[in-house]
């Protein structure tokens, strides 16, 4: 069977290699799954560069947590799952529910685990979630990181997002096109940014009345804020330190900004604008396998589609990775197997 790698040590692109290897048997409570789809996030640009945490992989590394396909052998002591089933890996593979907590690891996609761009992945039982029905594999493999870290930003927490209320997305990059998703569905008011009014036309596309050109507003956070009538509710900061100050510009008294931000490097961080407004940061990194479960049941319920940019086949995956880093990106990139 095919399996890409990034090997041990990679500092680049050029560190990857397509494989052929035995197809992989499960063992006592996994499951083999025939990966059909995967789709990659900003996380994946970073693990063959060697910037992500802790750098370069210390070994080959299968790359890619999310990935979509359906069960084709069981191991023992499986119970509830059937051959034919139709699911999607967790990006956290021990994290049931509840909040963030320190034994949610290991992440698929990055050492030790393995990752889901080979043509059949065994993971335990509790490593994985049926995927919505209305949804096909390409569009469900959009779900596992971008999904849930949407969800999680708007709908879990302290203050989950209500009708009526106002939500920010920056970008039209995966996570903030499925947060403004959610939150439309939600019955909310949704503000988008971007530096290309062509991007925003397709947003609003999307049904996102009220957007920002961030290039010509460079003040775009005050401008969300008079947008949203004095502040927005619930703000999904895709930027990091670039573009905290704005955000916290923009959120409204008692607001939260859902801080995700992995983007930009450098800018004020500093959280005092918050004080005054009783506004909370608070920290989202990706979310529980109950989090995928209750966000794939109301992908079923309003029928929400993930905005698919480009579709690349396996042999085309380094492909994938540079147009995913392009300027041109809207939504997610997807690799079909």
């Amino acid at each position: 069977m095919r399996r890409w790698l990034v090997r041990k040590g990679a500092q680049s692109l050029d560190d990857m290699a397509l494989v052929d290897v035995p197809e992989p048997v499960p063992g006592a409570g996994e499951v083999a799954i025939r990966v059909r789809a995967c789709s990659l996030n900003y996380r994946d640009q970073l693990i063959p560069l060697g910037h992500y945490f802790g750098g370069a992989v210390d070994r080959d590394t299968v790359p890619l947590s999310d990935g979509a396909g359906e069960i084709v052998a069981i191991g023992e002591g499986v119970d509830g799952l059937a051959i034919g089933d139709r699911v999607a890996g967790l990006f956290f593979q021990n994290w049931a529910d509840g909040p963030a907590n320190p034994a949610a690891g290991p992440a698929l996609g990055a050492p030790p685990a393995t990752g889901m761009l080979q043509d059949v992945v065994v993971l335990p039982v509790h490593g994985l979630v049926s995927i919505p029905q209305s949804l096909t594999f390409e569009e469900a493999a959009c779900l596992p990181c971008a999904g849930v870290t949407a969800w999680n930003a708007l709908m879990e927490g302290p203050r989950p997002l209500a009708a009526g209320e106002s939500v920010l997305v920056l970008g039209t990059g995966g996570v903030s096109l499925i947060a403004a998703q959610i939150a439309l569905a939600a019955g909310a008011r949704v503000i988008a940014t971007s530096s290309s009014d062509e991007k925003l036309a397709r947003v609003r596309a999307l049904g996102v009345s009220e957007t920002i050109n961030y290039r010509t507003t460079p003040d775009w956070g005050a401008e969300a804020a008079r947008l949203a009538g004095g502040g927005v509710d619930h703000v999904v900061e895709v930027g990091g330190a670039g573009t905290l100050a704005q955000s916290i510009q923009a959120v409204n008294f008692a607001g939260e900004i859902a801080l995700i931000g992995v983007l930009t490097r450098s800018g004020d961080t500093s959280p005092h604008g918050l004080m005054m407004k009783g506004a909370s940061l608070r920290g989202i990194f990706v979310g529980s396998r109950g989090m995928a479960a209750r966000l794939h049941d109301f992908v079923d319920a309003h029928g929400i589609k993930p905005v698919i940019d480009r579709r690349f086949t396996i042999e085309e995956a380094l492909d994938a990775w540079r147009y995913q880093s392009s300027p041109g990106l809207f939504g997610k990139v997807v690799i079909t197997l």
